[in-house]
């Protein structure tokens, strides 16, 4: 009983942490304007890759992240400035395009994606940035260090490692849930409707980039700033 009294505690710490930065549902919209023009078929096929992506990605960064990093001299505040960078190209790009509606319009057909070329744009861009950004690898890296640190025995190398992995898959259920259903809300929106909460989505992602290159970048400075005082 003690055991699972740990795990639920720890479980639910993992999800706390881990759903305000991955925002299934407030995705969606982004989700849809990079999807706009696949049918739906193919969306689906996205969506399973997108969710098996987002597990491998959090379950990397909780277990092995931090060793990564520090194999490879790479700081946090380094992985926020430049996933900050990969958010807002993609942000400035949805922000530019072409409506779908008004591609579909024209005489030219849409393009045929392959299963190849849709893996590769389940995972980039929208499963890294878009789903899972530097902030979530952030906090994924941060709470397997706190999983692994705290307790002992059973606990530390059981307990805590499958309570981890449980809100991994929970969040990651999440965006499946979603994702598969984000062609509801365009049918709620309306074509103007749609278009107009797209490009908005698309500014607040934008300004969501630049705020994690800041916060980034203000980590670096006071660490180069603190360097400078400390030193004779």
């Amino acid at each position: 009983m003690q055991l699972l009294t740990i795990f639920l505690t720890k479980y639910l710490f993992v999800m706390a942490a881990l759903l305000p930065i991955m925002n299934p549902p407030g995705i969606v919209p982004i989700f849809i304007s990079m999807t706009a023009r696949n049918n739906q078929q193919q969306r689906r096929y996205l969506t399973w890759r997108v969710t098996m992506y987002c597990a491998l990605l959090l379950l990397g960064s909780m277990f092995v992240g931090g060793y990564v990093l520090s194999f490879f001299g790479v700081s946090l505040q380094v992985v926020q400035v430049s996933g900050g960078l990969l958010i807002t190209f993609s942000a400035w790009r949805m922000l530019n395009d072409t409506p779908a509606e008004q591609s579909q319009a024209s005489a030219e057909p849409v393009p045929v994606e392959n299963r190849d070329v849709l893996k590769q744009r389940a995972f980039y861009p929208l499963t890294f940035p878009l789903t899972v950004g530097p902030g979530s690898i952030s906090v994924a890296i941060t709470m397997g260090a706190s999983l692994t640190d705290t307790g002992r025995g059973v606990v530390k190398y059981a307990v805590s490692p499958m309570a981890g992995m449980a809100a991994v898959l929970s969040c990651s259920f999440l965006v499946y849930l979603c994702y598969l259903h984000a062609d509801k809300l365009l049918r709620y929106l309306g074509t103007t409707g749609s278009v107009v909460f797209l490009r908005l989505s698309a500014f607040i992602l934008l300004c969501l980039g630049v705020q994690i290159m800041w916060d980034g970048l203000g980590a670096l400075l006071v660490q180069l700033l603190h360097t400078g005082v400390t030193r004779p």
